[in-house]
């Protein structure tokens, strides 16, 4: 009798912790809502350059569409996060399984993989940004307006070290997956 309790109460509480993966859903649609939010961005950057395309500089011209980049890489990210997070969390997304616009990658990334995309992500995020902060830089080179300014300096110099802090994690990151799948002879 207490033998049946036991495994009752133990397939409960595995039931309620194998069903509190559903708690994660919202997550993955308030991020969804953050993916409009970007839309609403880019399209706002977009309508932005159109009408100052005239007027604008190569530099300022280069700058508006490696912002432009930007939001795309954060929106794939977010998909990215969205649909392999609540495949590996919550549940198998089966109502498009053989839909001829499925990304072959769906299904396949796991939680380590998801971890290192979004740190390769990142690394070319940050690359994008600090590539947009080097064209500034030459643009205002010319005019000399950034020579002397220790301020301006300082926060490139922060730049690259946040840079090069975000390309070694993701070195690190590759290497222990690497290390930690490694076939053993």
């Amino acid at each position: 009798m207490l033998k049946k309790i036991a495994d009752f109460i133990e397939n409960f509480i595995e039931t309620v912790l194998f069903g509190s993966r559903w708690l994660l859903a919202p997550f993955y649609i308030g991020l969804v809502g953050a993916l409009v939010i970007l839309l609403v961005k880019f399209v706002a950057k977009f309508l932005y350059i159109i009408p100052n395309i005239a007027d604008a500089s190569g530099t300022e011209l280069i700058l508006n569409i490696l912002g432009l980049i930007d939001i795309v890489l954060i929106a794939n990210l977010l998909l990215m996060i969205i649909l392999s997070g609540y495949e590996n969390f919550v549940s198998k997304i089966d109502a498009i399984k053989g839909h001829v616009d499925r990304p072959e990658w769906m299904g396949k990334v796991d939680y380590a993989g998801l971890k290192l995309k979004v740190i390769s992500s990142i690394v070319a995020i940050s690359s994008i940004e600090l590539l947009k902060v080097f064209i500034h830089i030459s643009e205002e080179g010319d005019k000399n307006l950034y020579t002397g300014n220790s301020l301006w300096e300082m926060e490139v110099f922060w730049l690259i070290i946040l840079h090069l802090t975000f390309v070694f994690s993701g070195l690190v990151f590759a290497l222990t997956e690497k290390n930690m799948h490694h076939p053993h002879n």
